[in-house]
């Protein structure tokens, strides 16, 4: 009986999000509505409120959402989310201050004269904005109102030039750093748990042990990790759109003409192109590099990429004047000291023995001039046209308007939960043939059709929270969650470009001419709509491209998010090495006789893995002995 309800919970919630009730209220309320029909209907005709319930009763499922709307924000484990405000900030800033319209027209003069050269031109701009803005909105539209008028005029193909804006604008969901990839990081942390619950219970029921190795859990993601593993794959999209844009130049010239510049590409040309190209690609490294790095955590790098954008529109909106760059220069003559002095001196003021005064002076000095540069380019963005007022309301509005979400979809999951429907979509993949791949592959062609549908928000807060952890306790997937992530990212790309509901053909009709009619813009996003999907292959058939990046970021390592400490570091290292020395019997023993307590009766590639273990466990001590000799 409970699957009735479930029925109607789907049902309720189909019925809301097509007649356009806001998203924000359609996911709790239906959930909320079907918890008390389900509660009314049981008391009704069982005499038991909890009668039609998969387990457990209505208040508990009512207590439970309300438990997932304190943790969108109360535990620690969650603080990830705080980048999604400061990312949102760092691109609106940038769209505001006119920095994405420079980039736009620059590289329209660099690349317009070969064939197609205009069109590449928008897609390595939408590149650019992705990887500082993570917004895709903001993005189609401001190149919407750019780029696709001079592409027009350019006698530009209006199908071609519609893809390429659409396509190019959807960038930032999936190139670093993005909100989705942030909001997927986050289901996925609590997906892993969950998945290794489910493990750990079947582990014990098949060899009656509580502790399960943990050879055979699954690694959480953060991220950071989520950052890193998109970062190859998102460069893999652009260059399969411009690879695309190019031949269909070559093979259809007049679709794509080229745009001779009328100018001389002499140094104040290229000057200019410096000029604007650097600072967004100086903002990109200090983010992700940041990141990368192992400098600061991914919400450091959002207060990073914040700043940096307000100090680059600090110049832009004062350009012309005489003390236009006066700030930005300012603020990168502090740096260079700070960075020297910290790297050469303790500056740890609660060091009473080892710090050194003079140094730590001079760096309060630079600190203090740093921040002035920071205030007086906030200043200007506040004065002139009221632009830093613009960006906070539209900050504020876009993060209420994902975290509302985010809160709609937490009472939604408990609602699915409490009719059995983690179960019902669990026992559906698990009866299908094919193992883990299958699975996959189902779970795939379902977000991409609800593509066609749901907003990509939508998706990763509903959908991802009940399949991923199917799929990461799936036995036979031998797959990362960040792997995992990144594909479901990729797929969720597509969502923005499928007609009818996807929201960059909605944004671009908005702002685009008349002469652009809605069909021009369907049928111009069909062969972007392909190569996203063939990218998703490309992403699938070679899983590296996702791993690389992060497997050469691990807990110990310089590039270890969050920043490593290295006096701590230095003292964890000694720490464990005397325990080496001093304990190696007592934990040579033990290893040996945790040895023996392995089952006989486990497979046999089950049995080489623990082998291989203590192997390693045992090799330790010459490790360390070689090491502390050198």
């Amino acid at each position: 009986m409970e699957h009735l309800f479930l029925a109607l919970l789907v049902i309720i919630m189909i019925g809301a999000l097509a007649s356009g009730f806001p998203v924000a209220f359609a996911l709790p309320g239906s959930a909320i509505i079907s918890i008390g029909l389900a509660a009314f209907f049981g008391y009704l005709f069982a005499g038991d409120p909890s009668a039609y319930f998969a387990v457990d009763g209505p208040k508990e499922w009512l207590t439970a959402g309300i438990t997932n709307f304190r943790s969108n924000y109360w535990d620690v484990e969650t603080d990830t989310l705080i980048a999604i405000p400061l990312f949102i900030f760092m691109g609106i800033m940038l769209q505001k201050s006119k920095i994405a319209e420079d980039l736009l027209v620059t590289m329209g003069q660099l690349f317009g004269p070969i064939p197609g050269g205009l069109g590449i031109s928008v897609i390595f701009v939408g590149a650019l904005l992705a990887a500082t803005t993570g917004i895709v909105g903001a993005t189609v539209i401001a190149m919407g109102l750019i780029s696709l008028p001079t592409m027009l005029n350019n006698k530009y193909d209006k199908r071609l030039a519609s893809g390429i804006v659409c396509s190019s604008g959807t960038l930032g969901q999936i190139i670093p750093p993005s909100i989705v990839l942030i909001i997927i990081a986050d289901q996925l942390a609590s997906a892993a748990d969950v998945a290794n619950t489910m493990r750990q219970t079947d582990y014990k029921i098949l060899t009656g042990e509580f502790n399960m190795p943990g050879e055979f859990r699954v690694g959480s993601t953060s991220a950071g990790d989520m950052f890193l593993g998109a970062l190859l794959p998102g460069l893999v999209l652009v260059g399969l759109y411009m690879l695309y844009i190019f031949v269909y130049a070559r093979l259809n010239p007049k679709a794509a003409p080229p745009v001779p510049f009328k100018g001389n590409f002499d140094s104040k040309f290229w000057i200019k192109v410096v000029l604007v190209i650097i600072p967004p690609l100086a903002l990109i490294f200090a983010v992700l590099g940041s990141i990368l790095m192992g400098i600061a955590t991914v919400n450091q790098a959002g207060s990073i990429g914040a700043i940096g954008a307000t100090m680059m529109a600090g110049y832009r909106l004062h350009q012309g004047k005489k003390n236009a760059y006066y700030p930005i220069i300012i603020s990168i003559v502090s740096l260079i000291p700070i960075y020297f002095l910290s790297k050469n001196y303790n500056l740890n003021i609660k060091a009473v023995d080892t710090r050194d005064l003079g140094a730590i002076l001079i760096a309060l000095f630079f600190t203090i001039t740093f921040l002035a540069s920071v205030v007086w380019s906030f200043w200007r963005s506040f004065k002139i046209e009221d632009v830093l007022k613009e960006v906070v309301v539209e900050t504020c509005v876009t993060t209420s308007m994902v975290f509302i979400i985010l809160l709609g979809a937490a009472m939604l999951t408990s609602g699915f939960r409490a009719f059995g429907g983690e179960e019902l979509v669990r026992d559906f993949l698990q009866d299908l043939p094919g193992g883990f791949w299958t699975q996959f592959v189902v779970v795939m062609v379902v977000i991409f059709l609800l593509g066609f549908f749901l907003d990509f928000i939508e998706i990763a807060v509903v959908v991802v929270p009940t399949i991923a952890p199917i799929l990461l306790a799936e036995p036979g997937a031998n797959v990362s969650a960040i792997w995992l992530g990144v594909m479901i990212g990729v797929n969720l790309q597509t969502s923005f470009l499928t007609p009818p509901f996807g929201f960059a053909l909605f944004y671009l009709k908005g702002v685009a001419s008349k002469l652009v009619t809605t069909l021009n813009i369907w049928k111009g996003v069909v062969p972007f709509i392909i190569l996203q999907l063939i990218g998703l292959g490309i992403v699938g058939f070679y899983p590296s491209l996702v791993n690389y990046l992060p497997a050469r970021t691990y807990l110990t390592s310089n590039v270890a998010p969050p920043p490593m400490n290295p006096k701590l570091q230095y003292c964890l290292q000694e720490y464990k090495f005397a325990i080496y020395n001093n304990e190696e019997q007592t934990i040579t023993n033990a290893i040996k006789n945790m040895q023996k307590l392995i089952p006989a009766n486990l497979p046999v590639d089950k049995l080489d893995i623990f082998e291989e273990h203590f192997d390693n466990a045992l090799g330790t001590f010459a490790i360390v002995k070689k090491i502390t000799k050198n």
